[in-house]
């Protein structure tokens, strides 16, 4: 099976909850690519089992470019800051909205404090991360790209998941309404919709990844960060220069 090559040499990308699961392996994808990668994260040290240095680390370690800023986007000033942090590598060209927290609750037991503080990562903070970054991105004159992370949850309903799911599916819906708007700007803004991914994001994936497994149907396996990666670098890159407000489905066929 061929692969995709792609050149990021010369540009910047912010990855919000780069630290951890598909933020690090986008983030160094993007390293390897060639991108300087600023990973924007609360925590600086991966939650993965198999991994142990920071993922800024990682890239230099590879021969990359790259920075950590602590950050909480669920606060835009957090992101406004990121957005600064850019600017001493010449400005954002790539923006990928990433981080997100996942609770697992039934519906009737979801508090207003557990779905302020999922849609506050997860909604908000990719809403004014898309901004901020557009807004530097239009003040520089840059024709950047931003890449939202949905889930098949936007569409799929799963038990335990309503108050996850109105962020995936709000995301999909301001990726949609963004890309209108900033297209005369000529900023592309699209969405990676995951399926079942084996992160520690989510309580029990590894129950659920057995049960994949052993499933008759689709997908054949969980999928991994790993499975993710190219998407996001192909979303970012000249070769989608017509590609934008679309949601990539990048799930093993579970949406089927």
């Amino acid at each position: 099976m061929g692969t995709i090559d792609a050149d990021f040499s010369g540009e910047t990308v912010v990855v919000t909850g780069g630290s951890s699961g598909i933020g690090r392996a986008v983030a160094t994808g993007f390293g390897d690519a060639g991108a300087t990668v600023i990973n924007a994260d609360v925590r600086e040290a991966p939650k993965d089992t198999d991994a142990d240095v920071p993922t800024h680390e990682t890239i230099e370690e590879r021969g990359g470019t790259a920075a950590f800023v602590g950050t909480d986007v669920s606060k835009p000033s957090q992101i406004a800051s990121v957005i600064e942090a850019a600017g001493e590598f010449g400005g954002v060209d790539v923006m990928v909205n990433n981080a997100g927290v996942h609770r697992s609750l039934e519906f009737l037991d979801v508090t207003p404090e557990d779905f302020d503080a999922v849609h506050g990562v997860n909604l908000r903070g990719t809403f004014f991360g898309t901004q901020l970054a557009a807004r530097d991105m239009i003040d520089r004159g840059v024709e950047g790209t931003i890449v939202n992370t949905s889930s098949t949850t936007a569409e799929r309903a799963e038990w335990n998941h309503s108050h996850y799911a109105a962020t995936k599916g709000g995301i999909r819906m301001l990726t949609r309404s963004a890309a209108l708007e900033l297209d005369r700007h000529g900023i592309r803004v699209n969405a990676v919709a995951p399926g079942p991914i084996a992160t520690e994001i989510r309580e029990g994936w590894s129950e659920e990844a057995s049960e994949i497994e052993d499933s008759d149907g689709l997908p054949s396996r969980a999928g991994t960060p790993a499975d993710l990666r190219d998407a996001y670098l192909f979303l970012a890159s000249e070769g989608a220069s017509y590609v934008t407000g679309e949601t990539v489905w990048v799930d093993g066929g579970a949406s089927l």
